[in-house]
């Protein structure tokens, strides 16, 4: 005896997958986002990194911003400041969702702080 399937199932794989497909390709859309975001604070946290250790060799600002720039994404804000002999440096991004995204999702912002101890002691 073979059995069939009854003719009010027929099609409900082809249904159901026309509704899962776009559901699974709309989350690894989300999700190629999500880790960009992540890539775009590893950069920060470097770019933090980068600028506060060339202001504690006592590098210039200048010097300091342009290696936070290297490594910092496109546009960030660079921020740094001295407090006896601390020198911290603030790198900010807002990642904006790509036009590919196909939900609108706000910005996020991305943030680093890196504090290093001023090596000539001043």
């Amino acid at each position: 005896m073979t059995l069939r399937p009854a003719r009010s199932q027929r099609g409900t794989v082809t249904a159901e997958a026309a509704i899962v497909l776009p559901l699974v390709a709309a989350f690894a859309l989300a999700l190629m986002w999500l880790v960009s975001v992540t890539i775009a604070e590893v950069r920060c946290v470097d770019a933090a990194r980068d600028a506060a250790r060339a202001l504690a060799r006592g590098d210039d600002a200048t010097a300091a911003a342009a290696a936070a720039r290297r490594a910092a994404p496109e546009l960030a804000r660079v921020e740094w400041s001295r407090d006896g002999t601390t020198v911290s440096v603030t790198v900010s991004w807002v990642a904006e969702p790509p036009g590919w995204l196909l939900v609108p999702f706000p910005g996020v912002p991305v943030r680093s702080t890196s504090s290093v101890e001023a090596e000539d002691g001043r």
